[in-house]
C-alpha cells in the first residue's frame, strides 16, 4: 500500500474511487456471467465470471492493497476462503492450528481435511515452545487466529511466522476480528491473511463473504487456480456491499473499539461476572503483545457468567444487543459460543479450551456505550434480585 496517504484515506481513495468510463463514484455491478470475445484467436481479460468479474476484481484489488499483499481473492463466505486456502495442502501434510479456533475452521480441519490424509495438531499458540513441540517433519502450515475466537488469546504473528519459515511451512492468519485497519499480518511475516468479510469489513449484517490476501506471487497463482477450480466465488452484489462497508471501516472500528474498552472495564467490576476476556484490559496476559503488533484491541470481547442458567437469565433481560450468530456489525451482537460459533466442537474439547456453558461473546456495535452499560447493569441487577428471591424462598 502506498504511504502517500493515511489508511483512512486509502479506504476511499484508490483506483476504484470512480468509474473511468462514466465518472460514477461507485463501482459498477457487472451481473454478466459471460463476456463477448472479439475473435477466436484473442480473448479479452474477462471470459466467464467464475474466473474473473470486474466487480469482484475491484474488491480483490482493494483488499490486497489494504493488507499489503500482491493479490486478493473474494469468496462466497469466510469458510469458503479458509477452506480453499487449506486446499493448498496435500495428502500427508500436517497442520498446527490455534487451539480455540473458530468452530467452522475446527470442523473443516477435523471432519474434512482428515478424510484426505491431512493431519492436525491443536495447540495454545500463545506458548511458542508448545508450537515448536507440535511441529513434525511433515508440518506444512501454521494456522493462527489472533485474537482468537472466542477467548481473545493473542498470538505473536511475527514469532509464529519465523517458526514456520524455519521449518519450511506456511503461515495463515485469520484477521477477521482486527481487519487491516488494526492489524496487518502480511507485514509481520504471514503468507496468507484470511477474513470473514461478513463481519467488520462489510459491517452491516447484510451479506456473507470471505476474503484472502497473499504476499507471494507464486502462492497467489496457486490460490487463484484453486479459486477458479473450486468455484466458491463471491457474487457481484455481495462484492459491492463489502466495498461499500469498507469505506466506513475506520470510523466504525474506532467507535466500536472505544465502546468495547469501556464495556470490558465495566464488566470486569461486576460480581456476577467471573472472567472478562479482552486484549484491551491491562490484566490480559498478552496485552503488551497486542499493543506491539496491532493498532488496538478491537471491538470483540467475551465474558463468563456462573453457568448456563445464569447466562440464560441474562440473555432474557438484556434489551439492546441482538442475540445471534456472527459479529462485526453496526448493531451489538451477543453470541453463545457453546451453541453457536463452536457448536461443531464436542463438549469435552470446548471445556478443555475454556469455552464453558457460561461464556458469552459480545461484538460491540455503534450504540452509545453508556446505553449498553446501563442495559447490562439492569440485566445483572435483575439476575441478582432473582437469586436473592430464590434464597429467601
Amino acid at each position: 500500500m502506498s504511504h502517500r496517504y493515511t489508511f483512512e484515506t486509502h479506504l476511499l481513495h484508490n483506483k476504484h474511487k470512480f468509474d473511468p468510463a462514466t465518472g460514477g463514484v461507485s463501482v459498477p455491478i457487472h451481473h454478466s456471467s459471460t463476456f463477448h470475445q472479439s475473435s477466436v484467436d484473442k480473448f479479452g481479460k474477462y471470459d466467464y465470471s467464475r474466473s474473473l468479474n470486474p466487480t469482484r476484481e475491484a474488491l480483490e484489488e482493494i483488499i490486497a492493497e489494504l493488507e499489503g499483499g500482491v493479490r486478493g481473492f473474494a469468496f462466497s463466505s469466510g469458510m469458503a476462503a479458509i477452506s480453499t486456502a487449506f486446499l493448498l495442502l496435500s495428502k500427508g501434510d500436517h497442520v498446527v492450528v490455534t487451539e480455540d479456533v473458530y468452530g467452522g475452521t475446527y470442523r473443516m480441519v477435523t471432519q474434512v481435511l482428515n478424510r484426505f490424509g491431512i493431519e492436525h495438531t491443536f495447540v495454545d499458540m500463545t506458548d511458542l515452545d508448545a508450537v515448536e513441540q507440535a511441529i513434525r517433519p511433515n508440518t506444512a502450515l501454521l494456522y493462527a487466529e489472533t485474537p482468537s475466537n472466542p477467548l481473545l488469546k493473542v498470538t505473536d504473528i511475527h514469532a509464529i511466522s519465523q517458526i514456520a519459515k524455519k521449518h519450511g511451512a506456511y503461515t495463515f492468519v485469520d484477521n477477521t476480528f482486527m481487519t487491516p485497519y488494526l492489524q496487518r499480518p502480511l507485514e509481520l511475516g504471514a503468507d496468507i491473511v484470511l477474513h470473514s468479510a461478513t463481519k467488520f469489513l462489510s459491517g452491516h449484517s447484510d451479506t456473507v463473504a470471505g476474503l484472502a490476501v497473499v504476499k507471494d506471487e507464486e502462492l497467489a497463482n496457486r490460490l487463484y487456480s484453486l479459486q477458479n477450480s473450486f468455484g466458491a466465488v463471491l457474487g457481484v452484489q455481495d462484492a459491492w456491499l463489502v466495498m461499500r462497508g469498507i469505506k466506513t471501516l475506520s470510523v466504525r472500528m474506532n467507535q466500536s473499539q472505544e465502546s468495547a474498552k469501556n464495556i470490558a472495564g465495566f464488566l470486569q467490576e461486576q460480581p456476577l461476572i467471573k472472567n472478562v476476556f479482552y486484549p484491551g484490559l491491562v490484566n490480559h496476559p498478552q496485552a503488551d503483545l497486542q499493543t506491539q503488533q496491532a493498532y488496538g484491541p478491537g471491538a470483540v470481547l467475551s465474558f463468563e457468567l456462573e453457568d448456563a442458567e445464569v447466562l440464560t437469565r441474562f440473555i432474557e433481560q438484556v434489551k439492546l444487543p441482538v442475540f445471534a450468530v456472527s459479529l462485526g456489525a453496526v448493531e451489538s451482537i451477543l453470541s453463545y459460543p457453546a451453541k453457536m460459533s463452536h457448536a461443531a466442537m464436542p463438549l469435552g474439547e470446548r471445556v478443555r479450551r475454556g469455552i464453558t456453558d457460561g461464556l458469552l461473546r459480545l461484538s460491540v456495535g455503534l450504540e452509545s456505550a453508556d446505553d449498553l452499560i446501563l442495559d447490562f447493569k439492569q440485566a445483572l441487577k435483575s439476575i441478582a434480585t432473582i437469586a436473592v428471591s430464590k434464597e429467601e424462598v
